[in-house]
């Protein structure tokens, strides 16, 4: 499992303080990327020299908020490795408290938009982080 630190900062929060739920897809992304460059050992950025990595499907609960200066913790698992995508499990906590759980679909395109298979290279490095029960 990749781990991935954040503390909540100021611009992630809305007037009252807590969260303003789109910095957690904000949030969600860097911990993407940083999964990519430091997980990988593929950075996100030479994915998107000849092509992309979109989002193609997330699912998201926030079961309490989180506040200015939370340190969350989110962890990421891949749960499977297709042709062109991936599907992974994200949860984000503060402590022992919860604050997020997101699952999604990412698919590796070519400059044209169009879906392209992993390179073997990636396709084995994500399916090091399978857990047992995907």
């Amino acid at each position: 499992m990749f781990e991935f630190h954040q503390k909540v900062l100021f611009k992630h929060c809305d007037p009252a303080g807590i969260v303003f739920f789109p910095r957690y897809f904000e949030m969600i992304n860097d911990c993407i990327e940083a999964f990519f460059d430091q997980g990988l050992n593929v950075p996100f950025h030479d994915l998107h020299r000849e092509g992309a990595l979109p989002t193609a499907q997330i699912q998201t609960q926030f079961p309490a908020p989180s506040r200015h200066g939370d340190q969350l913790i989110f962890q990421l698992q891949i749960n499977r490795v297709g042709n062109s995508s991936a599907t992974y499990t994200m949860t984000a906590r503060c402590g022992n408290g919860g604050r997020l759980t997101c699952s999604a679909t990412l698919v590796h395109i070519d400059a044209d938009g169009r879906p392209e298979a992993w390179p073997d290279t990636i396709r084995w490095k994500l399916g090091s982080f399978m857990g047992e029960a995907a």
